[in-house]
């Protein structure tokens, strides 16, 4: 049996542990979370980029020996992750994102973000790396790439205590349109914006 923390079932990525809201992305039935892996599984099967989904740490509980040679878990609970949901390489660069979803139409709730991933994305940009992360308003059908320095610099007003209004996302981020193959192309983005860009030096 595995028990699931409340705050896993609200950390919000597409899918829901416990739950999975289908959101429409061209008519395909896909959840945001499931546009994102078959993203990256398009990118990696036409030799564009090697970027995966991390899997979460689980911490067991108890485990059953019903025979010697044979264990089974029987209790374990989903842990929080140390750092973001998704890392690869695209054209030499390591790139690492976090992907959230929310219904508002107005904002994107900090409380989905965590104070150990923003240090993380922080140490990224240190390194030279490539880091964002994917914002879902499934009210409004509508997704952007936010680079990290501005979600960072936002969090660090106060600690992450209130919403992101969207005006901001719109402000500092770059819309992607759904459709076609891949799912949701946001190396499109991270090429013209991060690398070509002036979110990017090199």
């Amino acid at each position: 049996m595995v028990n699931y923390p409340h705050q896993v079932s609200r950390k919000v990525t597409g899918t829901s542990i416990r739950s999975k809201k289908e959101v429409n992305f061209a008519n395909r039935g896909m959840s945001f979370e499931t546009a994102i892996n078959d993203s990256n599984n398009y990118y990696l099967a036409h030799g564009k980029a090697v970027i995966h989904k991390k899997p979460t740490p689980v911490q067991i509980v108890k485990v059953d020996y019903p025979k010697r040679s044979r264990a089974k878990i029987v209790e374990a609970y989903f842990r929080h992750a140390s750092t973001t949901d998704y890392s690869g390489v695209y054209k030499g660069f390591y790139i690492d994102f976090e992907a959230k979803e929310t219904r508002q139409k107005t904002a994107m709730p900090m409380k989905n973000f965590h104070a150990h991933q923003i240090e993380h994305m922080a140490q990224v940009l240190q390194q030279r790396g490539i880091s964002f992360v994917l914002l879902h308003f499934s009210t409004l059908k509508e997704t952007y790439l936010l680079p990290a320095q501005p979600l960072i610099d936002f969090y660090q007003i106060d600690k992450g205590s209130k919403s992101m209004p969207i005006d901001y996302i719109r402000q500092y981020g770059f819309e992607i349109k759904m459709g076609g193959y891949p799912s949701l192309p946001y190396l499109d983005v991270v090429e013209a914006k991060l690398l070509g860009g002036d979110n990017f030096e090199q």
